[in-house]
C-alpha cells in the first residue's frame, strides 16, 4: 500500500475495523472487507483525490464488501432481510482509543502464539497488507495468508464477543499485548535471519502500536515502560550502522547521531512510570536503555547502576538472556572474569544460542585470551541467521587473528 495516504489508512484501519465487527459481529469476515476497503482506497484516492470524510467512506465500502459476502453464501435466503436491513442502517464511525485496546486484545488471544498473533495484529491494528507482512518476515505471501487465516479462525473457534475481557482476565491479556509488541520491536530492531541488520518499518510500526495502547492505558506502568523502552533503543538507531549497512557496536557508535528528542522522551516516561512504584520488567528494561542513553560517552557509562537493575531484572524473570547481558555489565564494572562466572551453566538454559557465544568472545577478548575469543567469534558467527551480524562476528576473528589486539565488548 505505497501511497501518499499510507500513513492516513494505517491511522484508521483499527478504527474501521472495530466499527465494521460491532456492526456485524464477524471479526473474521470484517477483517477481510476491511483490507479490501483499505487496498480500495489505494487504488482509488490517489486518482480520485481524499474523500471528506476518509473513516466513512472507508466503512462504507467495508460494509458493501460485507454484505456481498453474505448475499453470496450458501445461506443466502435466511440472511437476506439481514442484509437488506443492515444496507440501510445508519454508519457509526463510533471508535475510540479504548475500542483500538479491544482489538489488540482479540489479536493477542490467548489461543494464539506470538507467531500467530504478531501478523494478526499488523494487518487488523497496523493496517498492513498480508503482501507487505510476508515481506518483512521473508516468507511467501501464501504463507503468511494461511497463518493469518488459521489465527481468525481460532478466534472465530472461541466464540468470543469484541469486548474488553473480563476484568479478572484483562491483566493477563494486556500482557499478551505487550509481549506481542514487544517481540515486534525486537524483530525490527534485531532481525533474527536475513540479509540486514534491522526492519525499521516494524520497529516503527511497534512503537506507533504502543503509543495506541499508551493512549487508552495512559497510567499503567508497565505500558509507559515498554514505550520509554522502545523509544530509547529506537533513538540509537542513526548510529547502529555503518555507511554500508554493516554493524556498528555500541562502544563505537557515533553517540551525536543518537535521536536527542526520542531520548529526552523516552527518559521522562520511565521517570513517570518508576514514580508509581511499582517496577516491572519493561520498565526495568527501560531504566538500563536510559543510563545507557544518558552518558555521553561509552567509557561514561554507570555500569554498576546496570549491574543492580539487571539484579532486579533477573529476579523478577529468571530469564537467562538477562544473565547474559548482566554478564557484559558485570564484565565492565568489575572485569572480565566476573563476567565470564556468570556465563557458567547458562549453556544449559540457552544452548547453543549464537548470543552467548558472542559475549563469551567479547569477554575471552577483554580477559586477553584472544584464542579462545577467535574460536568463539567463529562460533557465533556459525550459529546466527543474521547475515550483518555474521559478518561482524566473522571480522572480529579475522582481526583478532591479524593483530592479536581488539576493542571491547558490544
Amino acid at each position: 500500500m505505497s501511497t501518499p495516504d499510507e500513513g492516513l489508512l494505517r491511522d484508521l484501519a483499527p478504527r474501521v475495523l472495530v466499527a465494521v465487527v460491532r456492526r456485524y459481529g464477524d471479526f473474521a469476515g470484517a477483517e477481510d472487507a476491511v483490507q479490501e476497503a483499505l487496498l480500495a482506497a489505494s487504488t482509488i484516492w490517489p486518482t480520485d483525490g481524499t474523500p471528506d470524510n476518509p473513516l466513512a467512506w472507508l466503512i462504507r465500502v467495508a460494509s458493501r464488501r460485507m454484505i456481498e459476502q453474505y448475499r453470496r453464501d450458501d445461506a443466502r435466503r435466511r440472511r437476506e432481510d439481514l442484509a437488506a436491513s443492515w444496507s440501510i442502517a445508519p454508519l457509526d464511525p463510533s471508535p475510540g482509543t479504548d475500542d483500538t485496546l479491544t482489538l489488540m486484545y482479540m489479536c493477542c488471544h490467548p489461543s494464539l502464539t506470538p507467531a500467530s498473533a504478531i501478523p494478526l495484529t499488523l494487518r487488523a491494528v497496523g493496517g498492513l497488507t498480508t503482501r507487505q507482512i510476508a515481506a518483512a518476515f521473508l516468507v511467501p505471501e501464501p504463507t503468511m495468508a494461511q497463518r493469518i487465516s488459521r489465527s481468525k479462525a481460532k478466534i472465530k473457534e472461541s466464540d468470543e464477543p469484541f469486548s474488553l475481557p473480563p476484568p479478572d482476565s484483562r491483566a493477563e491479556r494486556l500482557r499478551s499485548v505487550l509481549h506481542v509488541l514487544y517481540l515486534l520491536f525486537n524483530e525490527g530492531y534485531a532481525s533474527s535471519s536475513g540479509p540486514d541488520l534491522a526492519r525499521n518499518d516494524l520497529s516503527v510500526e511497534a512503537i506507533r502500536l504502543t503509543r495506541l495502547v499508551h493512549v487508552a492505558l495512559p497510567d499503567d506502568p508497565e505500558v509507559t515502560g515498554l514505550l520509554a523502552l522502545m523509544l530509547l533503543t529506537d533513538a540509537r538507531r542513526p548510529a547502529r550502522t555503518g555507511v554500508d549497512g554493516e554493524l556498528v557496536p555500541l562502544a563505537e557508535q557515533d553517540r551525536s547521531l543518537w535521536n536527542r528528542e526520542l531520548i529526552a522522551e523516552g527518559v521522562a516516561l520511565i521517570t513517570r512510570a518508576l514514580r508509581q512504584g511499582r517496577m516491572g520488567e519493561y520498565q526495568a528494561q527501560a531504566a538500563v536503555a536510559a543510563v545507557h542513553d544518558q552518558a555521553r560517552r561509552h567509557d561514561d557509562t554507570n555500569w554498576a547502576e546496570i549491574t543492580a537493575l539487571y539484579k532486579v531484572l533477573e529476579r523478577m524473570t529468571g530469564n537467562p538472556m538477562v544473565t547474559l547481558n548482566r554478564a557484559v555489565a558485570e564484565a565492565m564494572a568489575h572485569g572480565p572474569e566476573a563476567g565470564l562466572r556468570l556465563l557458567d551453566g547458562l549453556d544449559q538454559q540457552l544452548g547453543d544460542h549464537h548470543r552467548l557465544h558472542s559475549v563469551r568472545a567479547h569477554l575471552l577478548e577483554m580477559a586477553g585470551d584472544h584464542g579462545a575469543a577467535i574460536d568463539e567469534f567463529r562460533v557465533a558467527a556459525a550459529r546466527t541467521a543474521n547475515l550483518r551480524e555474521q559478518q561482524y562476528l566473522t571480522t572480529q576473528a579475522a582481526r583478532l587473528g591479524m593483530d592479536g589486539g581488539g576493542r571491547g565488548a558490544n
